[in-house]
């Protein structure tokens, strides 16, 4: 790493690694440079980054990261860093590489290790955090729903009632 260039990129990746809440590291060999962009345009909506650096300086910077890489860079890598919703990231990508099969996930790095691609693609599967959000805050609500319909169920008899009495009388 005897250029300034590089020192940079190390630099710049360290920094980014340090304050990423995910990494997906992905095979992009065959994908054309309009299917990346659109890769890259899809992650930058998310709060993601896509991008492609050469295995020594990611590996250097990993380092620097307080990360031990291991054996997961090998041959053309690009560097899924998640600054936002990992779970929305890696549905992202498992979108993608099903219309564009040149796309393979390589492995992960989530809390603090680095995991295979089945995991990554598990995770993949998990619903949005939104969805969930409204799963949890629907079922907080069913019991108070019941509730106001019980209270309001006699309610609505007596209503019912007097309805059918006036409807009686009236005739």
């Amino acid at each position: 790493m005897p250029n300034v260039r590089n020192r940079e990129v190390v630099k710049s990746l360290a920094e980014k690694f340090k304050a990423m809440k995910g990494l997906i590291l992905t095979e992009y060999h065959g994908l054309t440079v309009e299917e990346i962009s659109e890769l890259r345009s899809k992650l930058r909506s998310l709060g993601s980054e896509y991008t492609v650096v050469k295995n020594t300086l990611s590996e250097i910077a990993l380092k620097e990261a307080g990360i031990e890489a291991g054996a997961n860079f090998s041959g053309s890598t690009a560097l899924v860093i998640e600054n936002g919703d990992i779970v929305s990231s890696a549905k992202a990508v498992f979108d993608f590489a099903k219309t564009h099969t040149k796309l393979k996930v390589r492995a992960g790095f989530l809390d603090g290790k680095f995991v295979d691609a089945a995991v990554v693609e598990q995770l993949s599967a998990l619903p949005l955090r939104e969805v969930l959000l409204a799963k949890i805050l629907s079922s907080m609500n069913a019991p108070i729903t019941s509730f106001v319909n019980v209270l309001v169920a006699n309610i609505r008899g007596l209503v019912t009632v007097l309805s059918a009495i006036s409807k009686k009388q009236a005739v």
